[in-house]
C-alpha cells in the first residue's frame, strides 16, 4: 500500500510529536531499571536505541522533505 505525500507528511509529524517522545521516555525507564549501568555501556545503548527507532517507519520518512 502506497502512502500519498500527504499521507507520508502526517503520519511522520504524528511520529515525531508522539510516537518518539513515548520511546524516549520508555527507554529511559529501561535503562534506569537496569540500576544505571557504566557510562559507556549506556552510551552505547543509547546509539543503539536512537538508531532502532527509525528503521521500521523508514518508509514513511522517505521523501518528506522533498516537495
Amino acid at each position: 500500500m502506497a502512502l500519498t505525500y500527504k499521507a507520508r507528511r502526517r503520519l511522520s509529524l504524528l511520529i515525531l510529536l508522539i510516537g518518539l517522545p513515548l520511546y524516549i521516555v520508555t527507554s529511559i525507564t529501561v535503562i534506569n531499571w537496569l540500576e544505571r549501568p557504566s557510562i559507556l555501556l549506556e552510551l552505547f545503548i543509547y546509539v543503539v536505541l536512537g538508531v532502532v527507532w527509525a528503521l521500521p517507519f523508514k518508509f514513511v520518512f522517505k521523501g518528506v522533505g522533498q516537495a
